[in-house]
Parts: structure tokens; sequence; C-alpha cells
């Protein structure tokens, strides 16, 4: 008995020492829905929310570190389901969404961010490299959207451009083009909304940092698959829409520079596998390609 005394408070002392007191400085989430106060973040990155479902017997969160089932909510006499996540957050962008007696939903309180193939209620967690991506007062590019017509797909497609500062100003002026794609899950919007790419650029323009140029967002999906079965996808029929409909239409649309030296392509995971694929089909299209994560 005493060895397994032993044995307890040395692992309570191991747990306790790795915990940390949680801070009561939590702020609304700086992607909350208009007037909503929760989900609110705290200085450390724990998240804590806060729910009015009267009827629910079970309320849980998909963010957090409690298990499969995520963050677990509690109820009290008003209705209202509150609950703090077990510990800290990793910094950034992170989609989240409720379980609601087994059903799955959005937070009312938080914006809403297409990820994990549906739309996601999205929260940051502040980073200590945020004024990186942050809102400034310097010079901002356009973003716009596009339907280029695709008649491999018979349909018009949907991509998202970003113009630098400047580019409506002087009209003579020709720029290198970026082609950007999003991770599985995700679309075209992703990296101007969870990204904020377009934000990245304007500050890293405005320091000097880096030479303007176009970025180009569209949706990688050609032919739909079910979740997990991303070894379904073929990537001729994307591939015909990226090279043969979406270039051609962005170079005769827009003020490029139409040649492999000032055409590159990026992707994150999907959009990285795509990239390398592509690119390494086409090598007469694109002089430079950055695969991430």
């Amino acid at each position: 008995m005493k060895k397994l005394a032993v044995l307890f408070l040395c692992l309570n002392f191991l747990w306790s020492f790795g915990q940390e007191d949680i801070k009561q400085d939590f702020k609304p989430s700086t992607l909350n829905q208009p007037g909503q106060e929760y989900p609110m973040v705290n200085s450390q990155g724990y998240v804590r929310f806060k729910i009015k479902a009267p009827a629910a017997d079970s309320v849980s969160v998909s963010l957090g570190l409690g298990g499969r089932g995520g963050t677990k909510l509690t109820k009290n006499e008003e209705g209202f389901w509150t609950g703090t996540t077990e510990g800290p957050m990793d910094e950034g962008f992170h989609y989240y969404h409720l379980t609601v007696d087994g059903g799955t939903f959005n937070d009312p309180g938080a914006k809403n961010y297409y990820g994990s193939v549906r739309w996601e209620s999205g929260i940051e967690i502040p980073a200590h490299d945020q004024e990186f991506y942050a809102l400034k007062d310097v010079p901002h590019g356009a973003v716009q959207q596009i339907l280029f017509p695709s008649p491999s797909t018979d349909t018009s497609r949907r991509a998202f451009v970003y113009t630098p500062p400047g580019y409506h100003s002087d009209t003579d002026k020709e720029y290198p083009v970026l082609y950007l794609q999003h991770g599985w899950g995700e679309d075209e919007t992703a990296w101007m909304n969870q990204g904020k790419a377009n934000l990245i650029m304007d500050n890293l323009i405005a320091e000097g940092k880096i030479e303007p140029f176009i970025i180009v967002n569209t949706y990688g999906m050609t032919n739909e698959i079910k979740w997990g079965g991303i070894r379904d996808f073929d990537i001729k029929h994307f591939q015909t829409v990226l090279t043969e409909e979406l270039i051609p239409y962005v170079d005769s649309h827009f003020r490029t520079l139409d040649n492999p030296e000032n055409r590159a392509m990026a992707g994150l995971s999907m959009g990285g596998m795509e990239t390398r694929m592509i690119t390494m089909n086409k090598p007469d299209l694109f002089q430079y390609y950055g695969l991430l994560s």
C-alpha cells in the first residue's frame, strides 16, 4: 500500500508540474460574429466557450485537448453550457464545431470558414508573429472574384485574384503571377480568408521586402471525392483546368508577365501534391514552385 501511495503522489506531482495556472484575462476572439462575447481566448492560448442549449443533454467542442470528444461543456441552471480547453492551443487559426446530442453544429458566436469539406467555425489564437499578417495602415491591394470558362468541366469556375497596390494606377506595369493552391477539405477562399495572404503581401511590399506580384487561388478539386479518398484524385482533370483554361484567362485579362520565368505555383498539403505533379508535368509553364506541408 505504501508503494502505491508513493506512486500516486509521484504521478500527481508530475501531472501538477505540467499544468499552469489559467490566467483570467480572456477576451472575445477576433473572429467572433459582431457583438458576440464567446468564444474567448486568453493570453496563454486557452479558449473558453459559452453555448445556450437549454434542451440539450450533452454539448462538446471539437477544439481542445480532451481526447476524441474535444472540450466537454457543463450546463448551468440557465441552460448555458460553458467550458475551457484543458490546455493552451497552438498559435494561429483553427477550425472547430460543436457536437450537441450527437449532432454537428457550428458555434453561433463565431464566423464560419470553409474547411474539413464543410463550413466550420473559426478561431484565432494570438501568435507571437501576428504583426506579420496584421491589418495595417499601408497601401492595400485588391482581391477580386473572377469566373472563367472551363470547357473541360462544362461550366464556369471561380478564382480569386490578388493584385498588388498600384496595379490600377500604373497601367503600364506588368507583374509575375503565383498560382497558390489550398489544402484538402478547403477551397479557393482559404488563402485570403484564413491565410490572410493579401495582408501578408501588402505588409511585405510596404516594408520593401518583396517585389509586387499577382496571386491566383482556384478550387483544386475537379473529380469530387469523399473524405479519406484522396487516392482516387486524378490530377489530369485539374491540370487541364489550371494550365489550359485558368492561366490563359488570367494572362488575357490581367497585366501579367506571360513567361515561365515570371510564373510560379505553390500549394499547401493537397495543393502541394498538385503543385509537384503539375510543375513536373509542365516544366515549360513554371520556373518556380513551392511545396508547403
